[in-house]
């Protein structure tokens, strides 16, 4: 069985597109994780340490930016500023009826012109939020250089480093294999497990770890992510049946399928979504004073911050879900191949009873992304806490949510080409 499915998954490499689409993929990974360790001129790396190890909101920060934060390298902003520019384009797409046109009936034309407004933010926010940092940084002598030229350099090498890994992203959606900024925030994360294990040995070593408590610790956090891949994959089957035809001498129709509605439909989206929205006002304070107060209250760990992320993650969830799920086109689609569902009239009790189910089931899903993620937050005071950011909350999501959507791409290539699947 073992290597029937191993074999199965070596078929990939038989095909030389999608070879080349894996190579060129880990080919982008290699020069961004290559550049997390070119650092920025004039950075007190002891100073640096002694923040990061406060447990402050740069932690969160420093987890989407693949590391790049903790050694201030190029790549600090990681791709924080284009996955805000993101989140600005899309809520202005429901309130801006222009936006909504290009979103909604314009097609690929639309779309391609609101990837490339949503790029222009990306400058501006990637400007804003690297001065921001920078300024935030020189006053607490991370940063030791002098003068506004100075902060300017910092400011424009870190909008490069960002605008730079920004199109990584893009190229690797377009031509490699996955959503290019998902697998830039996945490699990041994955990337912290050696230097877990080493701090966790370090640690045992010097008798200030329980080794117990070590392996306590990952067998609760492979339950984790297998509860998070049961969620990923979940999914409501709605039935659906299919009106008997006669055309001719043929019958065609009267038979039985089903529509599959996810339960985590937006993935790891509402996680990365909810989590930019809190790095935001950090930044804002560095230039409104008044936000300063607002900034130091929403620290992670504090009442505050743990109910926003909750409810941010809840809101992202519905947001996404009323963006990408249309159940009045889905209800037209079904009415008009001859399908209805049992008990529930074709047309508009169709639609409205598929977004009941849809839903309900997204809630389920909200709830435990909610959960899940702020998990950490009642974990940071303990031993484990180098494994929390792997093992739970936000970086468990990502991984394995990133992970399965790969997976699946390369699945559906796989089929298209004909060949078997490597997925039971």
């Amino acid at each position: 069985m073992v290597e029937s499915s191993a074999s199965r998954f070596f078929n990939i490499f038989r095909i030389p597109e999608l070879r080349n689409k894996i190579l060129f993929t880990l080919l982008m990974i290699a020069i961004y994780r290559i550049g997390i360790f070119i650092p920025v001129p004039g950075v007190n790396m002891k100073s640096l340490e002694a923040l990061m190890g406060q447990g402050t909101l740069l932690n969160m920060f420093d987890l989407f930016a693949g590391g790049g934060l903790r050694s201030f390298s190029i790549f600090a902003m990681g791709v924080i500023p284009y996955i805000n520019a993101s989140i600005i384009i899309q809520l202005l797409t429901v309130v801006i009826p222009a936006l909504e046109r290009l979103s909604k009936e314009e097609g690929e034309v639309g779309r391609r012109k609101l990837t490339q407004y949503t790029r222009y933010l990306t400058v501006v926010l990637a400007f804003v939020e690297a001065f921001g940092m920078s300024t935030w940084l020189r006053n607490l002598g991370v940063l030791e250089g002098i003068g506004t030229f100075y902060l300017l350099n910092v400011s424009i090498t870190l909008t490069a480093g960002s605008l730079f890994l920004m199109w990584i992203g893009e190229i690797i959606t377009e031509y490699g294999a996955g959503n290019g900024v998902s697998l830039i925030i996945f490699s990041g994360i994955i990337a912290r497990i050696p230097s877990a294990l080493l701090q966790s040995g370090r640690l045992i070593s010097v008798g200030q770890m329980n080794p117990f408590f070590l392996i306590l610790f990952l067998i609760v956090g492979i339950g984790v992510f297998v509860a998070v891949i049961y969620m990923q994959e979940a999914q409501r089957k709605i039935p659906i049946q299919y009106a008997r035809r006669v055309v001719g001498r043929r019958v065609y129709g009267g038979q039985s399928s089903y529509l599959p509605l996810r339960v985590n439909q937006g993935g790891v989206l509402p996680i990365i979504f909810a989590s930019s929205v809190l790095l935001f006002p950090s930044t804002l304070s560095q230039f409104l004073p008044n936000m300063k107060r607002f900034a130091d209250i929403l620290s992670p760990g504090s009442l505050l911050y743990i109910s926003l992320y909750a409810l941010l993650i809840i809101f992202f969830t519905y947001f996404y879900s009323s963006i990408v799920f249309n159940p009045d086109e889905i209800a037209e689609n079904i009415k008009k191949y001859g399908g209805f569902i049992p008990g529930i009239r074709p047309g508009k009790y169709t639609s409205e009873y598929i977004n009941e189910i849809n839903t309900r089931i997204n809630f389920i899903g909200a709830i435990f992304l909610a959960a899940l993620a702020v998990a950490p937050s009642f974990l940071r005071s303990s031993q484990m806490s180098a494994f929390t950011s792997v093992f739970f909350g936000t970086g468990v999501l990502i991984v394995v949510g990133v992970a399965v959507e790969t997976i699946r791409q390369l699945e559906a290539q796989l089929i298209m080409r004909h060949y078997e699947g490597f997925l039971k």
